[in-house]
């Protein structure tokens, strides 16, 4: 098999930016409006606040169950096949939640969190498809690109909460469910332009450079593999915490008299935090090293729980908007590392099992997250937080442990 020449990898990899950044512009938008009202509707539907966590619990518990399938997907059939397929399942939990909380149903709105969690799933395996053409030196810029461009929905996304919720009261739908409409259309778009326009496909392409007879697929092991198990687990406790602090926000400031408009801010500043940065912890992860960027990040995470505990609940955007840069830079940083750790043809299974990880540890936070506000209050919370934060930084100090001569060997 003869490799394609360089100028068709680069223009092939310019195309996979562009579809994936439009698809996660899109995504975003679908998530920010989903989450944003998501403890709400949850607490609507069941009566009891105690239960509001159960959203993000099984938003990301369900971006978790999916991720080894949709990466097994894209390991036989490619990326293209496989994210499509994603937005598809994530439109249909959309409907779900719209169906459930027309209905009042619990029933169908939990099961439907879980369905729409696909939508996370792809929102994370297109930052590793993003890494599938990059050369190693700029693969930190290629992926936090593409993890950037959620920003344009995600600041939109919430903002919109309003302006749905008043569409489903012109159409005669319960209070919030309006808000599903917005993030089901999202997903039909992005599920047109990923399957229409991601060609090439990006991993199928990456393989196609290699001679079919170079190419060993061994088994992954994850135990052999110390530095990428350790990013994953620096990038699990950062998304344990964001994901614990962020899902109760809207019901401790709905529950200290603030109204929407105050919720969509906050989250707004939150996800903002969450990607706009992207690109500058990308480019710093190729700089000076995916170490630096994560333990900046657990500092930030860090400096989240205290100007929670300082600043008024008026104030809450920006202990949130530090919530999420914290979460930003740990995240780019372990994904760049996991992202080079194996050989490419074992890339797809480590990344979804490092998705996997993430979404069980965002899970079990949100899951844990309501209980402990109920005995502990929004401060306790959050302070409960600071061993998993400084896990964060530990993990990345052993991920990039110098060997060999190398100062980072994996970044």
């Amino acid at each position: 098999m003869t490799a394609a020449p360089a100028v068709d990898i680069r223009g092939a990899q310019r195309r996979t930016l562009t579809v994936l950044s439009a698809g996660q512009a899109l995504g975003g938008l679908s998530n920010g409006v989903a989450l944003g009202v998501g403890a709400l509707l949850v607490e609507q539907v069941t009566g009891d606040p105690a239960l509001a966590g159960l959203a993000a619990t099984m938003l990301t518990l369900g971006g978790a169950l999916l991720a080894v399938p949709l990466a097994r997907l894209a390991d036989r059939r490619g990326r293209r096949v496989s994210l499509t397929t994603g937005a598809l399942i994530a439109l249909a939990g959309a409907l779900l939640l719209a169906l459930g909380g027309t209905l009042g149903a619990a029933w169908i709105v939990l099961p439907g969190f879980s369905v729409l969690g696909a939508s996370t799933a792809i929102n994370l395996q297109s930052r590793f498809a993003a890494t599938d053409l990059s050369e190693p030196r700029h693969r930190g810029r290629d992926l936090s690109l593409v993890v950037w461009m959620t920003t344009l929905g995600v600041i939109i996304g919430p903002n919109l909460i309003p302006a749905g919720d008043a569409l489903g009261t012109a159409m005669e739908l319960p209070h919030l469910v309006g808000a599903y409409l917005i993030s089901a259309a999202a997903l039909v778009v992005a599920a047109t332009l990923l399957w229409t326009g991601l060609r090439p496909d990006p991993l199928l392409t990456a393989r196609g450079l290699v001679e079919a007879s170079d190419r060993v697929i061994p088994a992954l092991r994850l135990l052999q593999h110390p530095r990428a198990l350790a990013a994953v687990v620096a990038i699990a406790c950062a998304q344990a915490t964001m994901v614990g602090i962020m899902a109760l926000t809207p019901v401790h400031l709905e529950h200290d008299g603030h109204g929407l408009a105050m919720i969509g801010l906050t989250m707004s500043a939150h996800t903002a935090g969450m990607y706009a940065l992207a690109p500058v912890f990308g480019w710093l992860t190729d700089r000076i090293g995916a170490r630096w960027v994560a333990v900046g990040g657990a500092a930030m995470l860090a400096a989240s729980v205290g100007t929670a505990l300082a600043l008024e609940s008026l104030l809450a955007p920006v202990p949130l908007a530090l919530l999420g840069l914290g979460w930003s830079a740990a995240t780019v940083a372990g994904s760049t590392i996991v992202a080079g750790a194996v050989p490419a043809d074992l890339r797809p299974a480590l990344q979804g099992r490092s998705d996997l990880v993430m979404g069980l540890s965002g899970a079990a936070a949100g899951a844990l997250a309501g209980p402990v506000l109920g005995v502990v209050g929004y401060a306790g919370l959050n302070l409960a937080t600071l061993p998993v934060i400084a896990a964060v930084a530990v993990a990345a100090i052993i991920a990039t442990r110098p060997a060999g001569g190398s100062r980072e060997p994996v970044a």
